[in-house]
């Protein structure tokens, strides 16, 4: 009689551990240039779990990206985060060299941290020009959380390690972090459950019929292959088109063009987010295209998608006007060096994008309470 007993609650404590492995959430981290509303959703949704923020040079230098970081952590009082600092230049590419490309080839829309002023009158502002070791100093203050010891690469590869199979990397900024990490561990791709990334761009679209929207989507007019975080660090974005991922999503820039964040969205978010996450988000310039958000959606409900594609990708690495373009395929024409297959991700359900963003920020609320 005993041994069924002890059976029985063995099988008892089995299927209870089986339970809560399966509700255990998912494992997030975010590599990225800086602090906004595609992090918010995944650190605010109550779906995931964001073990660890990553910082690299793309839109701001990878300094200030991570003082941001810290900052954002702050205002959504997940202290806990670790935030590792990443790579400050791209692999190859430099401001001098971006300087020497458009005086053969022609103006670049957006440069990031390169920025020194649009080519023509925009309705965004112009961002301020820093250095690359510019000391940061962020309006309201520096944040007083202290960034991790370890190296972005480093922390990419040691958290995937401990957790192989268990991570999706979710990479918004120029993928110099994640080539880095694939170099120093071969395996390190292999060992992460997913990577889904906002880069690269196939043939984008004007859809949204205004002038902000205007801004962006009409550089593709002329230069549809182009997009600013594979053209910040070609090699390295095709360093990472090639690593051996389990699963590989690119979310382009062709999606983008029917999303924009709007003072209307800002009020909805802020009416049900937490006090300090309401004032953070009614600080943000609007009439950007949503290119990040789409990629944090995506993660939370791949329903989101409307139209995809699996093609291989990769990008190209010559000093050319082509520099820095993305290059994909369908199956049996390409080349056969090393690119992966990606499921692209070519359009979404812009209001479902919308609703999904006003979830989080009151799921974040919730669990504040």
């Amino acid at each position: 009689m005993r041994s069924w007993r002890r059976l029985l609650a063995v099988l008892a404590l089995a299927f209870m551990a089986t339970g809560a492995q399966a509700q255990e959430r998912p494992k997030i981290i975010i590599d990225d240039e800086g602090f906004a509303l595609m992090h918010l959703m995944l650190i605010e949704s109550d779906k995931v779990d964001v073990v660890g923020l990553t910082s690299v040079s793309g839109n701001v230098w990878a300094n200030r990206a991570t003082a941001m970081q810290l900052k954002g952590l702050e205002i959504t009082q997940d202290e806990e985060i670790p935030v590792a600092e990443g790579a400050t230049f791209p692999l190859v590419n430099t401001e001098a060299m971006t300087d020497r490309w458009e005086a053969l080839y022609g103006k670049l829309t957006w440069k990031g941290a390169w920025m020194k002023e649009w080519v023509e009158p925009t309705v965004q502002s112009t961002p301020a020009y820093y250095g690359p070791h510019d000391p940061v100093e962020l309006p309201g203050g520096n944040a007083k959380l202290k960034k991790s010891d370890e190296i972005a690469a480093n922390f990419l590869i040691r958290m995937v390690r401990e957790n192989p199979h268990q991570i999706t990397i979710v990479a918004c900024g120029p993928l110099t972090n994640l080539a880095l990490a694939q170099r120093l561990d071969p395996e390190f791709a292999s060992l992460v459950k997913e990577l889904v990334y906002m880069g690269g761009s196939l043939n984008p679209r004007q859809v949204l019929d205004n002038v902000s929207a205007d801004e962006f989507a009409r550089e593709f007019v002329n230069s549809p292959r182009r997009e600013f975080n594979a053209r910040f660090d070609p090699e390295a974005a095709s360093i990472v088109s090639r690593a051996p991922w389990p699963k590989l999503v690119m979310i382009p820039s062709d999606p983008s063009t029917g999303a924009q964040l709007t003072p209307e969205l800002i009020a909805r978010m802020a009416k049900v987010a937490t006090p300090e996450v309401a004032e953070f988000i009614s600080g943000m310039e609007t009439g950007f295209p949503m290119w990040d958000e789409i990629a944090a959606a995506y993660v939370l409900d791949p329903s989101l998608e409307t139209e995809g594609d699996d093609l291989y990708v990769d990008y190209n690495t010559q000093f050319g006007p082509g520099y820095g373009d993305t290059l994909s395929w369908r199956e049996h024409y390409q080349p056969g060096l090393g690119e992966q297959k990606a499921h692209v991700v070519r359009a979404i359900d812009a209001q479902k994008l919308e609703a999904m963003m006003v979830e989080a920020m009151a799921e974040g609320n919730t669990a504040a309470r």
